[in-house]
């Protein structure tokens, strides 16, 4: 495999928190870089489900800063107002929860429903392969480094289809979480947000009272415990919906009808086992991986992730180029 030069095209799987945050770095380091999304849309769990007018923010429900990296994201986007304090020290964006991470998408070239299947190693680095057998590389030649930014029972199989070690990602372990989303004409009486870690309901939040939201119609966002959901996991939404609403109607103490509800599955949903360390990057082969799974259930965990590797990445790159003149 060549060298690569520092302005050299990066593919990064993954349009998260975190693969975006590995991009931000690399493009203020002087790479360019590719995103390939599975998805419709970026954002991962910092998720909005659109229903007519309706928007629930049903995956990550909000934002906490603990380091200086990420509460300097957050002033930035503030600033930029696509991020707005909640309640505590908590934040969301504006007007939906993915703000921020669509704006970082922007400036980047972005290939929605496209999930790559396999890595193939060629002279200069690395093409991919797509589910529909489509082949994509930098345009004019190879991707000199590839980033996984997955779920690490996601990141495992596609790194095994480039021989690629991932060492300490076998330990990693999510939680599940289904996710009811209901709207109701009239408003419900009560406080915006309950919060139940030992329920089969794990938190319940009035989602049009977050910063930026239409107030009407009144939209509610309910997730059920880890436990509940590993229960139910393979129900389909349907079988779903009717139960958690059984349990939501009487944590909310209300007899109301929603005119609108709906599940969600997140398979992976909440890191309970972290890898040992934030990321991984093998600087033989230019692959890494990025994810919350390195440090834990947070969004500042994947953002310190993606960041911590695009830094690695650019510096790896930059010395091997300078290895080669």
């Amino acid at each position: 495999m060549s060298t690569a030069s520092p302005r050299s095209d990066i593919a990064i799987i993954g349009a998260g928190m975190a693969g975006l945050a590995a991009a931000r770095r690399l493009r203020a380091n002087g790479h360019t870089c590719r995103i390939f999304e599975k998805s419709r849309g970026v954002g991962g769990r910092l998720a909005t489900r659109r229903a007519g007018d309706l928007r629930f923010d049903h995956g990550a429900q909000f934002f906490t800063a603990r380091g200086n990296a990420f509460r300097k994201a957050l002033a930035e986007w503030t600033a930029e107002g696509i991020v707005a304090p909640w309640f505590d020290d908590t934040h969301v964006g504006v007007p939906a929860i993915g703000a921020p991470v669509r704006a970082m998408a922007n400036r980047f070239e972005v290939q929605l429903e496209t999930q790559i299947t396999s890595l193939q190693s060629v002279e200069g680095g690395w093409r991919l392969v797509d589910a529909q057998g489509r082949v994509h590389d930098a345009g004019h030649g190879a991707f000199s480094a590839v980033i996984l930014a997955l779920p690490a029972p996601q990141v495992l199989p596609l790194a095994e289809t480039a021989g690629v070690p991932m060492p300490g990602l076998d330990d990693v372990r999510y939680a599940p979480c289904w996710t009811l989303m209901a709207a109701f004409e009239e408003p419900l009486p009560g406080p915006d947000r309950h919060a139940s870690p030992e329920g089969a309901l794990s938190w319940l939040a009035r989602n049009s009272a977050k910063p930026g939201r239409d107030p009407s119609p009144e939209t509610w966002v309910i997730h059920a415990s880890p436990a509940w959901s590993r229960a139910h996991l393979e129900l389909s939404p349907d079988e779903v919906t009717p139960l958690l609403w059984d349990l939501a109607r009487t944590v909310l103490d209300t007899d109301a009808t929603p005119g609108f509800l709906a599940a969600h599955r997140w398979r992976y949903a909440r890191v309970e086992q972290t890898a040992p360390k934030p990321f991984v990057w093998n600087a033989d082969a230019r692959i890494g991986a990025c994810g919350d799974w390195g440090l834990g259930p947070r969004v500042e965990a994947a953002f310190d992730s993606g960041d911590g590797l695009g830094m690695i990445v650019a510096s790896s790159l930059s010395r091997a180029s300078s290895a080669a003149e």
